[in-house]
């Protein structure tokens, strides 16, 4: 049997009310509740980033790593090496994208349960068009699940597949928004290809009723129906921050996770071209090495936004842009030679008197030794705010900008902008986290580099 060693999720901070869309396209209702948005300067590779960091917080290095998402930040090149460099896992093991279907989460948990320990980072980023059901019931976000021997958390117990071609939801290269065919032919599909692959994988497992049942789906009502046909023992408690894709079977996973007791069985139901089943069993590990950070209180948090800023985000409604010269875009020979610093925030401490250097030096400015430096990691660590500068004119999509001079505990300083925060939750002295993000784009190449966010968002 497969172990899972070590889970997690990362929920985005911005939440777009249900009732503020209605309002701002003059329809009614438009239901409870909100929908979680990626900001600005995420994609879902950094998203990827931060849920494979709450995962891998144990100082585990899987040997592989398997990326599912359905919107890459790049095609015709590797998603995955980014995150893979972010983690600073160095040039050693595999990484791979998973990309197009939301059917490809499932494919990179096999990968990574098969690769005797592996790392599937699962993430997305869901945009519709203007008013319709995707826009409404989308989410952003990200989750991460490490395999490999060791203590278990919870263990793999049966598996089962059933494929079938049908058009129900498709995106053609280029387009933001899918499309789908007729709500009743889906349900009409979906269905008998759920049953099939549930009944295969209790059967091969020996259970008749699972303590607990998640169903994902992009078809909302295929999922509904088939929920209500296999209710678990305990009822689920789905997040409330929208169907997230390739990521929302992770999420949904590790929600409950968050609250299945040991020895307590999951069955897991990804009906996406036809279904995937896997059925876990949870061991008393799970209680000590839970995810740091619940789904619950991910969800439970966030500041709302308003439906014109989602739209300029999402890049559907053109503003007029800050006056400012754009950046130049970044270069690829040095970014390559910079690549533990630029995405693994590893800096130097000099062997001879301890100084941290941020970013990497040859000679130290504190004593002048030379070529006597030892790697400096910083991106775990927690800072603070020595000062900062507010700056309201700077090219962004979302000014103001805040840029602060951060001391690093352990030592270490640097100048970072500050992110998912307003000028008013910022002070000297406040505690900061790294955070991975995207700075900008420019000629259709991603500027990836860390930002500070204030400790506990």
């Amino acid at each position: 049997m497969t172990g899972l060693l070590g889970y997690a999720a990362y929920v985005p901070r911005f939440r777009l009310q249900r009732a503020e869309l209605a309002a701002a396209l003059g329809g009614g209702g438009g239901g409870r509740g909100a929908r979680a948005v990626a900001s600005y300067d995420e994609d879902t590779t950094t998203m990827g980033v931060e849920a494979a960091r709450r995962a891998l917080r144990n100082g585990d290095r899987p040997r592989s790593l398997a990326f599912a998402t359905t919107a890459p930040a790049y095609l015709d090149k590797t998603n995955a090496s980014a995150i893979h460099a972010a983690l600073d896992l160095g040039h050693e093991g595999f990484a791979v994208d998973m990309a197009g279907s939301a059917r490809s989460a499932i494919g990179a948990l096999r990968a990574a349960a098969a690769a005797g320990g592996g790392l599937a980072v699962l993430s997305d980023v869901r945009t519709g068009r203007p008013g319709s059901a995707d826009e409404r019931e989308g989410g952003d976000g990200a989750a991460a699940f490490l395999f490999g021997a060791g203590e278990a958390i919870a263990e793999v117990v049966a598996e089962a597949s059933a494929t079938a071609e049908f058009l129900d939801r498709w995106r053609l290269p280029g387009e933001s928004a899918s499309r789908s065919w007729e709500e009743r032919f889906g349900l009409e599909m979906y269905l008998p290809l759920i049953r099939d692959a549930v009944r295969r994988v209790l059967a091969d497992a020996g259970v008749d009723e699972p303590d607990h049942v998640i169903v994902s789906s992009p078809h909302a009502r295929a999922a509904k129906t088939a929920a209500k046909q296999f209710p678990g023992r305990v009822p689920e408690e789905s997040p409330p921050i929208g169907y997230a894709g390739a990521a929302d079977v992770g999420i949904r996973l590790a929600a409950v996770l968050d609250r299945a007791g040991p020895g307590e069985s999951i069955l897991v139901v990804s009906a996406v071209d036809g279904c995937d089943a896997m059925l876990l069993r949870t061991t008393p590990a799970l209680e000590r090495r839970r995810a740091a950070e619940p789904v619950s209180e991910q969800a439970e948090q966030g500041r709302d936004l308003l439906y014109a800023t989602y739209l300029t985000w999402r890049g559907l409604l053109e503003r007029e842009p800050p006056r400012r010269p754009e950046p130049e875009r970044p270069a690829g020979p040095p970014s390559a030679r910079s690549e533990a610093w630029k995405f693994g925030f590893v800096g130097t401490r000099c062997e001879a008197c301890g100084q941290v250097h941020v970013p990497p030096r040859r000679v130290c400015v504190s004593c002048g030794a030379v070529d006597r430096m030892a790697r400096a990691p910083l991106a775990g660590r927690p800072g603070v705010v020595v000062t900062y500068t507010v700056d309201r004119l700077a090219f962004s999509p979302s000014p103001p900008i805040i840029d602060a001079v951060v001391d690093f505990e352990g030592g270490g300083r640097y100048t970072l902008e500050i992110t998912d925060a307003t000028p008013d939750e910022v002070d000297i002295g406040t505690p900061l986290e790294l955070t991975f993000r995207r700075l900008y784009t420019v000629d259709g190449v991603h500027n990836y580099f860390w930002k500070a966010r204030p400790s506990g968002q």
